[in-house]
């Protein structure tokens, strides 16, 4: 249930076109429906804006298509993050035209393919210090698409070529939030958030050598930035920073 279809459900009680009893069938799954395995979030959408979000690792494929198969049953659209290409096959089978990116490594499907437009004509950057952390920066571009937003990419602008990154200022400029993903040290947000008068989003990735204790140097070097207006996010947390993007990007407007 997505605050469309209950506003479209209400009016019809309203009219008269359903029955009270017909509506309830409709809604006496929220605000969950138990799997047994799982509790589904149907009340989510109304809640936060986007429905509930399958994160794969750890779960069974089994689980996975049925936690898929109820999303979909229900109207709402699909992302499921962290997923490999059996998993993809799977839910294929039953949700047919469900789609696959690889590199981000998410599952989408969107049967309100206006969700999918851009709701607002500001955009989201998403920066890449190195083109190791690309599949995070995917990640984090990806999630941003699906929930509605104009999205930029800048790739491979890390601090071992600043210049990189300058040429592109105009690019930086242009943002409403910024994205910054980057591995090793990650000074590379903290040098974004010291140009621009945007919102920078920082996300470590797990990339580097070991020092680098797979992520946890450029996380507390991100957390500590000199620079103000640098929130950080977790380890290869794409996902997460593009919704945190996405809420700012559509601060003040009507769901």
């Amino acid at each position: 249930m997505n605050p469309k279809a209950l506003k479209e459900l209400l009016s019809k009680i309203r009219s008269g076109k359903i029955s009270p009893e017909k509506a309830y069938s409709k809604l006496k799954s929220l605000p969950y429906e138990d799997l047994g395995f799982a509790k589904l979030d149907h009340h989510r959408h109304i809640r936060t804006g986007f429905p509930e979000v399958i994160y794969c690792p750890g779960k069974t494929i089994e689980q996975i298509t049925k936690i898929a198969k109820r999303i979909a049953a229900n109207k709402h659209d699909l992302l499921a993050t962290r997923a490999d290409e059996k998993v993809y096959k799977a839910i294929k089978k039953t949700i047919k035209d469900a789609k696959y990116n690889k590199m981000a490594r998410i599952i989408t499907y969107a049967p309100r393919t206006s969700h999918l437009t851009p709701r607002t004509s500001n955009s989201i950057l998403v920066v890449s210090a190195g083109t190791a952390d690309i599949p995070v920066a995917e990640e984090a571009v990806a999630t941003a698409e699906f929930l509605g937003n104009n999205v930029e990419k800048l790739y491979d602008v890390g601090v071992a070529g600043l210049h990189r990154l300058l040429d592109n200022y105009k690019q930086l400029d242009q943002a409403n939030v910024i994205i910054v993903v980057a591995g090793m040290e990650g000074a590379l947000a903290s040098v974004v958030a010291g140009l621009v008068d945007k919102p920078v989003i920082a996300v470590p990735t797990s990339v580097g050598y070991g020092a680098s204790f797979k992520g946890l140097s450029a996380l507390l070097a991100m957390l500590n930035s000199c620079a103000p207006g640098v929130s950080v996010v977790n380890i290869d947390n794409g996902f997460g920073a593009a919704c945190t993007a996405s809420m700012i990007n559509h601060l003040g407007e009507n769901r």
